[in-house]
């Protein structure tokens, strides 16, 4: 791992994977790069309670076309998990356009997986007309009104941190069948977080959701935008997709037999419509 205190530092080999951690001014980020540096940026961000590697399948299938850049939103993953910054929407996506900033990115293409990050993409392109180029929403609900109640018990605080099986169950609707099995590595991270991170930025969400639906504010954008659903998705109404279809332009594609998690689910077939759409899109910026 590369470890920086103003910057990534730059390998010899552009291709290669880069971590890094930036010290941004209310906590540590941390980055990870692949894919030739000098190829069209596309940013990864992942969703609640999640981490860089829930994108660990689908990121080979990207890297010979762009420069592919993942962060840990703080209080996820490998990033700073401190008490006293917001958790809000809109100071998240106001660290990830810092941290393009710091690896020197003009454009990107930004993508979000569920709705916590498809918000945290929105709202950077809100924050950053010129940063971002396009947008790509993986299984983010468009309103409230799409959430599907939990049928699993929420964690309490005196079951934090919990084990192995809570988390597996906690976060069973977020595939399209039962006894998916879920990577260790997302496990560890998810118990690595606080209760203050994930409750916080989950009300986060809510919260940025409530104030006006994502379509509302994608129109406002005029940005290209691309919007991937698993149909089967147990979180979210995948029918609310077409609610996306009020923004001009707007591209959807509903994926049959895939539940809230298509990246993990089935890389493959999340890659095929992503990269139609960004072959197009990162041409543009350029």
């Amino acid at each position: 791992m590369t470890v920086s205190d103003g910057g990534p530092h730059v390998k010899d080999d552009a291709e290669a994977t880069e971590n890094s951690i930036l010290s941004l001014d209310d906590g540590d980020i941390y980055v990870c790069q692949d894919g030739p540096r000098d190829a069209p940026a596309l940013l990864l961000i992942h969703g609640s309670a999640s981490s860089t590697r829930s994108w660990d399948m689908l990121v080979p299938m990207l890297t010979k076309s762009h420069r592919v850049i993942r962060i840990d939103l703080l209080g996820h993953g490998r990033s700073a998990k401190p008490v006293g910054p917001s958790y809000a929407i809109p100071d998240q996506a106001r660290r990830a356009g810092a941290a393009l900033d710091r690896l020197g990115v003009e454009h990107a293409i930004v993508a979000g997986h569920s709705s916590g990050s498809g918000a945290a993409a929105t709202a950077l392109a809100e924050q950053r007309p010129d940063l971002v180029t396009a947008l790509v929403l993986i299984n983010t609900g468009p309103s409230l009104d799409a959430f599907i109640a939990p049928q699993s018990a929420a964690i309490s605080p005196s079951q934090w941190p919990p084990t192995d099986k809570q988390i597996r169950q906690f976060a069973s609707t977020g595939f399209s069948r039962a006894g998916y099995q879920i990577p260790q590595e997302l496990l560890n991270e998810v118990r690595a977080m606080t209760y203050h991170t994930l409750t916080t930025t989950m009300r986060g969400t809510s919260d940025y959701l409530e104030q006006q639906a994502l379509p509302d504010r994608l129109t406002a954008l005029g940005k290209p935008l691309l919007v991937i659903f698993g149909e089967d998705d147990r979180r979210w109404r995948s029918s609310s997709a077409a609610d996306y279809r009020t923004v001009s332009g707007a591209k959807v594609e509903l994926l049959p037999g895939l539940g809230h998690s298509p990246i993990l689910e089935d890389p493959s077939r999340t890659a095929t419509p992503l990269l139609a759409f960004t072959a197009i899109h990162a041409a543009q910026a350029d």
